[in-house]
Formats: structure tokens, sequence, C-alpha cells
């Protein structure tokens, strides 16, 4: 299931029979009738975040009205007595824009909370019923124009191959591939995993993944927990002005918050984790929530009860969440939230007696690797009026990783000689946010969003490596420290109509570490065409800091000593490294052919400048770091590096209606970048073309059960590659490369064809769900990269040989609502 480099290794999960697929399907004829369910919610200014009193509420099945409602003076609505099925709620208010939410599940054990932000029409109407319905799938984000698309759980559960993951859901994108199917570091555009930028409840957060390296962003398992989350946002460039420190993409996500009146569980066991998520009411008359997570790994499970799963090496994670939401009197709300989770594993090749066959990676060390990341903070909004909004979040967030490696020798005969130490470090890197907002409408043509994000960063890092040469350890990170990193903005909307708006924006960006600043201006515009067609366009500048860990790097002189300071210090000398920037330029057209289905096309334009290379001539680019398990360890850089990328994306997609969706999307794209050598060459990214196709379809089994499967073929372009040195590297404890020849190569394209099935039946109290994800159904060999296996040398004429993707994999999970 995973793949691994220098820090570590993990083997791959054996199968599971499909079995488990129909131990329940006897009790659909269990299933009760005339069950009866409540859907409520919130109706509320989207900027001023008040509630709207008369909004009108309509409830729809097949296009027929159900029952309605309209909302208090709170802006809360409640419709009972529904049947269980699927829905379309409608809500309209006098002077605002129709809103319309599709493909509603309502199931037997839970009630369904919606909330609804209602955007103001340009038009000064008292009395006029605004019906332009808002599409499926737009952004919530009411300064986004662009390059940006509105996600829910169940998309992300929906889609074949995704695993209840948000960066391998978002992989389906248009100009978003998967870099690792081991991994869900996601490329956007061309661009590094390294510029993707996650969010949490308006913090930025550290890398929210498993098994996490120093420096990137993704990583084997998800420590989200789909469960917590409401609809959120991604976006894939020319993004407003409140994100910063990211050239490539964002994510920003939200926790929902608890059922206020009723207590709801879910236990789950699957084979990625068995959690138990719980919400409900803390104070019933107040209309406080609590909402919380906990989910253990599957596979230490069954190591505990001696269940053989085909390795030793067994990845051991567990992982939380909560958020815990008090409504204040007066209008204002005051949360609490956390997430965080810690992993480890440790593959010790000097207890092998003969060479394993399931092993991706180094095969002359044993590895130990673990990692743990944390984030809790507290947000308190207030509606100052009837047109403005403020946030204030305070949080704090931890990032730990720690790793040792030893190298293992051995005879000819593949006996055991010795295990002698090479390499060992720990990165802390602990981060304090502020962060505050204001919302304010000046009238229903122009309203604004100005705010701060602040960052102290404190940091903890030593890393001690064996150097061959010179016989004995020496300190490549040894540094205790802090910065502050300081991010204003401003962003103004101008609707001069509801056909036309506009946005622009500044965003500050300040590193007191080495005194790094950036002022980066963003525009974008819509227009609608008609109520079927729109064009939009966005335009801005970006800028992103290097890997914190980059920053401490010690210098060593030519023969591998440390160079220090007149004090005594080590000398970090990539200490004064500036921002790296992106210009960013975005087109798009949008085609609603009919209900539900849509095509968009989008073309790009990035000029990437003052990009991190190498002082020294060569191939070396921050743009081709942060995918995999491995550190880098760049010797002296500069901001002299250029890279560009361009591109044309099409989304041809049928929103889940009826039973049915589908999803096509293309990419046809160049990235390119320039060393210190200057020759412009390939990216690692650069795949040329990806495409992915999507279609799920929904059958009813009886009136409360149902059967769903979903498909996915996915094809792209190889990733670009370098030659290995063979002779260097024989005399080498580590992987050398051909710098001349940097990315020369190209993997041969890949194709994969997931499969998904999922099964559910309700009873009274009770919502009973099975699942399997069939990944590589057809088995296909995609290869990961071209490896040095030193079992082979003396043995073959070239011991490099191929390290492939993952081959199949069944995943199945068992989940029930109470």
């Amino acid at each position: 299931m995973f793949a691994r480099k220098e820090g570590f290794s993990v083997m791959q999960i054996p199968r599971f029979p499909l079995l488990f697929l129909f131990l329940i399907l006897p009790l659909s004829f269990l299933a009760q009738s005339g069950i009866h369910q409540v859907i409520r919610g919130n109706v509320v200014d989207k900027e001023s975040r008040t509630g709207i009193t008369g909004a009108v509420v309509r409830l729809y099945k097949d296009s027929a009205l159900v029952t309605g409602t309209t909302t208090d003076e709170k802006g809360y609505y409640r419709l009972g007595e529904v049947l269980l099925g699927k829905y379309t709620l409608k809500v309209n208010y006098s002077s605002y824009g129709a809103v319309t939410i599709p493909n509603i599940l309502v199931n037997s054990a839970k009630e369904v909370i919606l909330n609804v932000e209602m955007e103001s029409s340009a038009k000064e109407m008292k009395e006029v019923v605004v019906t332009a319905t808002g599409h499926p799938g737009e952004v919530m984000n009411e300064m986004a124009t662009v390059s940006s698309r509105t996600f829910s759980v169940e998309e992300a559960s929906r889609y074949a191959g995704s695993r209840d993951d948000p960066a391998r859901m978002a992989s389906n994108y248009a100009g978003v591939q998967g870099a690792d199917d081991s991994r869900n570091d996601i490329v956007v555009r061309g661009n590094s995993p390294l510029g993707v930028l996650w969010r949490l409840e308006g913090v930025d957060i550290p890398n929210p993944n498993h098994f996490a390296i120093a420096g990137t962003t993704g990583g084997p398992v998800s420590m989200l927990n789909t469960k917590m989350l409401e609809n959120s946002d991604f976006f894939t460039g020319a993004f407003p002005a409140e994100f910063g420190n990211s050239i490539a993409g964002v994510f920003d996500l939200r926790m929902r918050n608890g059922n206020n009146e009723k207590d709801e569980f879910t236990a789950q066991l699957g084979f990625l984790g068995t959690e138990l998520t719980g919400e409900g009411p803390i104070s019933k008359s107040s209309g406080s929530s609590f909402l919380v997570a906990y989910r253990y790994s599957t596979l230490q499970l069954f190591q505990f009860m001696h269940i053989q799963i085909g390795t030793s090496a067994v990845p051991q994670y567990q992982d939380g969440s909560f958020k815990l939401n008090f409504p204040l009197k007066g209008g204002g709300n005051l949360s609490f939230f956390g997430m965080g989770g810690a992993s480890d594993i440790n593959i010790k090749v000097s207890s092998y007696t003969s060479p394993a066959q399931d092993l991706y990676g180094d095969s002359n060390r044993d590895q130990f690797f673990g990692s743990a990341t944390g984030v809790v903070g507290a947000a308190y909004s207030k509606s100052l009026s009837t047109t403005a909004f403020l946030k204030i979040i305070l949080a704090a967030s931890i990032s730990d990783s720690y790793a040792k490696h030893e190298l293992v020798y051995r005879s000819p005969s593949y006996a055991l000689d010795s295990v002698i130490p090479k390499m060992g470090y720990r990165y802390t890197e602990m981060k304090y946010s502020l962060n505050f907002f204001l919302n304010k409408k000046f009238n229903s043509h122009t309203s604004m969003k100005a705010g701060m994000t602040n960052d102290l960063y404190t940091f903890n890092m030593i890393d001690s490596n064996y150097n061959e040469n010179t016989y004995r350890f020496v300190n490549r990170w040894n540094y205790v420290g802090a910065t502050l990193l300081l991010q204003p903005y401003a962003q103004l909307k101008y609707k001069p109509s509801d056909n036309f708006v506009t946005t622009f924006g500044l965003h500050g960006q300040y590193l007191t570490l080495n005194g790094s600043e950036s002022v980066d201006p963003r525009a974008g515009a819509k227009y609608l065409i008609n109520d079927k067609q729109s064009l939009s366009f966005g335009l801005g500048l970006h800028s992103q800091m290097m890997p914190t860990y980059v920053y401490f790097y010690h210098q060593q002189d030519a023969n591998g000593n440390y160079i220090y300071n007149p004090d005594g210090s080590y000398y970090m000398h990539n200490l004064n490294v500036g921002f790296m920037h992106s210009a960013q330029a975005v087109v798009a057209y949008d085609y609603y052919i009919k209900k539900g289905t849509h095509l968009k096309l989008e073309t790009y334009y990035q000029h990437l400048y003052d990009v991190p290379i190498e002082k020294k001539s060569s191939a070396f680019s921050m743009l081709n770091q942060g995918v995999g398990f491995s550190r880098f360890f760049p010797d002296t850089l500069v901001n002299k590096g250029t890279g560009e990328n361009y591109g044309l994306e099409l989304t041809l997609e049928k929103f889940f209606d009826k039973s049915f969706f589908f999803m096509l999307t293309g990419s046809l794209f160049n990235s390119t970048y320039v060393g210190s050598d200057g020759i412009t060459r390939n990216t690692d990214f650069n795949g040329i073309y990806a495409a992915n196709l999507l279609v799920g379809k929904e059958f009813r089994i009886t009136e409360k059960s149902r059967l769903s499967t979903g498909m996915k073929i996915t094809m792209a372009g190889g990733h670009r590659f370098t030659p290995i040195d063979t002779a260097a590297t024989r005399i080498s404890s580590d992987v050398q490369y051909i710098d001349s020849k940097t990315n020369s190569l190209q993997l041969k394209d890949y194709f994969r064809l997931d499969i998904k099935i999922n099964y559910t039946m309700n009873t009274h109290k009770l919502t009973h769900e099975i699942g399997l994800d069939l990944v590589n159904v057809l088995n296909t060999k995609n290869v990961l990269a071209l490896t040095y296996d030193r079992d082979l040398v003396g043995k073959v004429a070239n011991p490099v040989v191929d390290t492939y993707q993952l081959g199949f994999l069944p995943l199945f999970y068992y989940r029930v609502d109470f």
C-alpha cells in the first residue's frame, strides 16, 4: 500500500476475501417501512452571517413538492416527518439569489442538518423573488472566480479509488494528478506538491497525513476524517487574497457542528482503520453540541490478534478529531476544535533470512520511522450588525518526525555480518496562530473581507549522519529557534449587476527569520452570458517560503567538514533564501448544458521566478522536491531559478441525479524549469497529459436499501526521471544520480482501473453500510521509479530495476450509524 525512498519503507498489503461483502445482505428483508426523519438547519446571509427571517424552504422529491416551511426570527427551519430517500431542498428570499441543494440523502439513523448561505442580489428589490439558481459544485468562497470548486463528503465517498480522502478525491479534477499510488501527494498544474496549502477551520495546518516526512504535504493515510467535515473548497490557481504561502493549490476545510438535539453515533471497521464517531447536545437549551472521532489502525489490531497479514513491518497509526460548539447570547458563537494523529513503522532488514520480495526500497538498512501531527484551536465569531461579521481564531499546532537508519552488511551467502548505525534525526516544529478577519457588506453591490494571519514558529531540529569518508558522525542539523510569518490581506467584491462580478485583493507576506517580504495583488471577474453560460478570469501573484528545515541545514567544506560561524555556531548557508513567486493567469468558460450537467474549459499560464536553485552549476530546483518519503539536502541556494507551467483543462460532468453521475476530466500541459546550469528541463511532474473517467450508478434494492457502484479509469503521461550513476552508487551508501541528465527520461504512461461497490440498508434506528473499494482491478504494473538493488550487484550487469506502483488492492469497510 505504501512505497518508500530515503525516509522509510512500507510493504504492500495482502488481499482479503470478498465474502465479507455479503454478510449482511439478508438483513435488508428486515428493513421496516414508514420510517421518518428530520431535515433542519439555519439560513444566513453569506457575508454578515446573520440569520434570514422568513426565507421560504421547500423540499422536493422527483420535482414534486413534499413539504415546506419558513425560517424563524433567527433563520432556523425544520422539516419533520420526512420519509427516507433522496430529496432536493430549495430556499428563496426576496432580494437574495435562490439556493438549490440536490441529492439530499435521508437515512434512518441520523437527522439531516443543512445550513444555507444566501447571497444578496445586486438589484435593489424588496418584494421580487430572485429565481436565479446556483449550480452544483460552485465554490462557497464569494471572492473566487476561477479554478475553484466546492466538494462534499458524499463526493469523497462516492468516487472509486478515493478512499474517503480529500486529496485522493481532488486528484480526479482537471489539472490535478496523484504523484504516487501509495501516497496522496497531488500535483496541481505541474507544480510540486510542496505548493499545496492545507487550511482547517481558518488555520493553516501542518501536513495532515500519517507517516509525514518534513517538508511534504502528503502521505500514505490521511488523518482527516470526512465524517467530521462539511462542504469545503478546493483551489487550483489564482486563488483569493486571503490565502498565502502557497503557489499550487489550497484545501480550505471546514468542520461541521455536531447535532445539538439528539445523540448520534457511527462505528466503522475497515482495512484502513477501526473508528468510532459520536455527536450530540452538550446543552439542549443553549444549542451547544459536541462532535468527536477516533480511529485506530486495523492492521495493528490484526497483529495484536496474531492474524498473519503477509509482512512483519506493520504500519501503526491512530488519529482523532473533535469540535465543541457553543452559541452565545447576542448572536456570537464560540467553538473549540482539534485534529491529530501519530504513526510509526519499523523495518528490520537485518532479521530477514532471505531477500524480501515485497520490500520497496533499500535492502541494505534497518529503518525506524515515526511522525505525529496535531492542531487545537478556539474560534469566536459574531455578527456585529446585519452588514458586518467578525471572526477571531487562536490555535496551536505541532509537527514531529523522527527516524533512525542502520546499515546492514551481509556475506555473499546472505548471512548477517554486522549492523552499523548510519543516521538519526528528529524535527519538531510548533506553530502558534492568531488569525482574524472582518466581513463588511456596504450595499448589495459592494462587500469587503480583510484580515491577518499571524504564525509564530518554534523549531527544535537535530540530525546526525555517519560520514564514510571521515569515519565519524556529524550534525547536519542542530537548531533551536523561532520565527514569525505575518500575512495581512484585504479583498473587495464589486457586483454592478447579477450578471457580472469583480474581485480585487492584496496579500502581504513577511518572514522575520530573514526579512523576506512580498506584496501580491490578485484580481478576478465573472460574467454570466445567460443562465447557462459564463466567462471568468483570474490574475495574481503568489509567494511561498521553503520547507522550514531547509533554512537550517549546515554547510560543509570540500572535505565534508562543517563550517562554523565566528561565535562557534554552525553556518546555515540557506538561512537567507527568500520567497519563491508565481505569476498566474486563468481564463475559464462554463456551459451548463442541461440541469445537473456542465462543460468547463480552463486555460492557464504560470511564470515562476525567484525559485531556489543551487549557487553552483547544477540541475537542482525546488520545483522538483516534495514527493515521497525523502528529505533533500541541497547545497547553497539562491533565488535565481525560473519555471513555466501552461495548459488546457476540460471537465464534462453530470452531477449525481436520478441515481447516476459521471465526470470526464482531461488536461494537456507543459511544465519546465531552469536551474543554475542555465538549461531548460522538464520538471519531475511534466507528464504532458492526464485524463480521468468516473461513472457511478445507484440501484434501489428495496424501499429501504440500495446498492451503489462506481468505476474510475485514469490515464496519464509518465513522470520524468534521472538515470542512476551506478559506478558512484556502488561505492556510496546512498543512490547517486547523473546530474547532467536530470529528467532526460520518462516513465511509461500510467493506467489504472478502480471499482467501488457499497450496499446500504436502513432499519428502524440503524443504517448499515458495507463497501468494497477495488484499487487497480487489472493489477496493472505502473512503474513508480528506477531503483538500485544492491542484492543484484555482481549477479547481473545492471542492478537498476523497476519499482512498481500499487498492484491490485481490495479495501473493505463496514459501517453502522445509530
